[in-house]
């Protein structure tokens, strides 16, 4: 399955695609809140059920002890979104000064993600949060640049508006050459549209000379409930979003597994360290924490 990292030029509903997308999935999936701003599900969508406790922070200090520790740390700050425990979140950052700390963390928690995608089977989306830009180039700290550079797929979520767009053609170029000399390749690279304005996918794939691989419907009910919680609208889970999500990720996993046939990558080794991650997530499933 593949390892899918969102990301905007400005605030263009991120976490709320990154959520749904998670939600809908057909196969056990796992949402990373790894925006370097914040994470903001804990305190929105789950309305503070999550503690300080849990999340991503915690995983720089395991990661720097050993990466037996940060497979464990992985495992252990996952938070179940269903009963089921079929839907799970490493919640992010509750404070942006921890950014610095992860620096170092990324890479090591990339290659973790891509062991739960490819060994697992999981869906994993990266809610990378706003691009931030350094002379061209992917900040080092305000990016998760690791994160991005070894996803199977980046897609850029737009809007369908002069603005969304105008904003959007100023970080193709170089994201564009930066996941060429970093990353999988410039064609890991695609849109997320959301349908909210005039131009519809094939006008936005023209503009920004990048192809659109799925749209998600302006449902604005379902997404500030993913965005703020609360009561769910009546009837979300057949609701026009997450419809549309759950074949959007039949897309993505389409999209992402042709560009494997052709660049014919192979296989990741998996260490001995990271594969206790898939027994703890094994062993945890259907729990969840009280």
């Amino acid at each position: 399955m593949p390892v899918t990292a969102l990301v905007s030029a400005k605030s263009c509903g991120v976490t709320a695609s990154a959520l749904a997308l998670t939600l809908a999935s057909r196969r056990p999936s796992l949402l990373a809140e790894c925006d370097p701003a914040g994470g903001t599900i804990r305190a929105g969508y789950l309305q503070g059920q999550v503690t300080a406790g849990y999340g991503l922070y915690h995983l720089a200090a395991a990661e720097r002890t050993s990466t037996d520790a940060l497979a464990n740390a992985f495992a252990s700050h996952l938070w179940p979104m269903d009963g089921a425990g079929h839907r799970k979140l490493l919640a992010g950052l509750t404070d942006p000064a921890q950014a610095a700390a992860l620096v170092r963390t990324w890479p090591a928690l990339s290659e973790v993600l891509h062991v739960l995608a490819d060994e697992a089977g999981y869906d994993v989306l990266i809610d990378a949060g706003r691009l931030a830009l350094s002379s061209g180039r992917l900040h080092t700290t305000l990016s998760p640049a690791p994160l991005i550079h070894q996803a199977d797929l980046v897609l850029l979520v737009v809007r369908g508006t002069e603005q969304s767009l105008t904003l959007a053609r100023h970080v193709i170029d170089p994201l564009c050459s930066e996941l060429e000399e970093s990353g999988t390749g410039a064609d890991a690279l695609g849109l997320l549209l959301i349908e909210d304005g005039p131009y519809r996918a094939h006008q936005v794939a023209e503009a920004l000379k990048t192809p659109v691989l799925a749209a998600l419907p302006w449902d604005p009910d379902t997404a500030n409930y993913l965005t703020s919680g609360g009561r769910p609208p009546r009837g979300v889970g057949r609701g026009p979003l997450l419809r549309h999500a759950r074949t959007a990720t039949e897309q993505f996993e389409a999209v992402a597994s042709r560009r494997s046939i052709q660049q014919q990558y192979p296989p990741r080794p998996v260490s001995p360290h990271l594969a206790g991650v898939l027994r703890r997530l094994d062993e945890g499933r259907g729990g969840s924490r009280g």
